[in-house]
């Protein structure tokens, strides 16, 4: 099975609300995620932060796939995802994020964001 493949039958996992099963069965013991929020290297401390992740969700309402490639040379791929995710906090997140993974590495990019009033109680904060 290709690493495109792979990709998109994880964030599949993910769309069904199984990111924890997609992490487990997708990350090696020696992964490296980098995101703007920091880095975190080793299975056990990046399934940490996905699990503080997942308790500070209230709903999730949607994850897209706008764009994914491969580079089969230099075995990367390359994804394009929005989500929608409200939080417990009451923020409505509208995330879009570039990821590509090479190996035992998996980088997150976004850039800026817009906040938007939802109604009184709720803001929608926007990456870009």
């Amino acid at each position: 099975m290709s690493n495109l493949e792979k990709a998109k039958i994880m964030y599949a996992q993910i769309g069904q609300g199984q990111l924890l099963e997609a992490f487990d069965s997708n990350y090696a013991e020696s992964v490296i995620m980098e995101e703007p929020a920091g880095k975190r290297e080793g299975k056990k401390a990046s399934r940490e932060y996905e699990v503080q992740f997942i308790n500070s969700v209230e709903a999730f309402h949607n994850l897209e796939i706008k764009a994914i490639s491969e580079d089969l040379e230099k075995s990367k791929v390359f994804i394009e995802v929005l989500m929608d995710i409200t939080f417990k906090v009451g923020i409505v997140f509208r995330w879009s994020k570039w990821q590509f993974s090479s190996g035992r590495q998996a980088r997150l990019y976004t850039n800026g964001f817009i906040i938007t009033l939802v109604n009184e109680n709720r803001v929608r904060l926007e990456l870009l």
